[in-house]
């Protein structure tokens, strides 16, 4: 059985971890599977969107800890550099926007990886938790780098050392995610939001996306700069011409994402 089923449809490239009875916790094989599955997604221009999700009570529990603890299995180091950095690289390098569905618990290393993506959804019934302290971890798979930004430093830093599980509706409240749905329309809900967002301007989205990376690291000047220099390129696609031209004639654009 894959640990990855894959699809593409209106646009959306599906991504769903497939490990359920570990509750998709990641091992070897997915990690690989996942980064593969993305680059997949990145190359194909018919994809607009990618929608990254699980299935049944959880998005994913983290990292299987039978793994992490066989002998003859990978090093906690190889499984950080070689598994996880990757994800968490191509989730915000690939200039397409990528929604997080968030349908069941997200622990660990499942629950930043999520917060990595673009825009983060989530069921009523969904849990976020920096489960890393229970076992004399550090948060890993960019945590340190997302959360404080989302909800704040001391909010983050708490979270972090109680491992406290925070419900859809308070992660909504604090920032952590966009939305919240009640669990038996989530999936139609969220995907409305990736299928919109393939049918956007796709190139001024991935601009968009590089010019947020980038202000996690800039001070003002470099950042105008850096959207002076974007939005010349952004100005100069088929999309901002047809949406210009749309506006003018009081139509409804039609993006081809170019």
């Amino acid at each position: 059985m894959s640990t990855i089923i894959y699809s593409v449809e209106n646009g959306v490239a599906t991504i769903q971890l497939n490990r359920p009875k570990v509750f998709h916790s990641f091992n070897r094989e997915m990690a690989l599977e996942c980064q593969k599955r993305l680059k997949e997604a990145e190359a194909d221009t018919n994809v607009r969107a990618i929608y990254l999700t699980g299935d049944g009570k959880a998005f994913c529990a983290g990292q299987d800890l039978a793994e992490a603890t066989d002998p003859d299995g990978p090093e906690l180091r190889s499984i950080v550099r070689e598994h996880y950095n990757p994800i968490i690289q191509l989730l915000r390098s690939i200039e397409k926007p990528i929604v997080a569905a968030v349908n069941g618990v997200a622990a660990g290393a499942g629950a930043n990886v999520a917060l990595a993506c673009d825009i983060v959804v989530a069921s009523e019934s969904a849990g976020f938790i920096q489960a890393f302290s229970k076992i004399g971890l550090i948060p890993d798979s960019g945590g340190t780098f997302f959360l404080p930004r989302l909800i704040g430093f001391q909010k983050a830093s708490a979270l972090m050392m109680l491992a406290d599980n925070i419900m859809a509706e308070e992660a909504e409240r604090l920032g952590m995610i966009y939305k919240w749905f009640p669990d038996d329309i989530f999936r139609e809900e969220s995907m409305k939001i990736a299928i919109k967002l393939a049918k956007m301007p796709t190139v001024g989205l991935g601009l968009t996306k590089k010019a947020l990376n980038l202000s996690m690291i800039s001070d003002l000047d470099a950042q105008l700069e850096t959207e002076e220099e974007l939005q010349s390129i952004a100005g100069a696609t088929y999309d901002c011409k047809e949406g210009v031209q749309a506006f003018l004639e009081k139509r409804k654009p039609v993006f081809k994402g170019e």
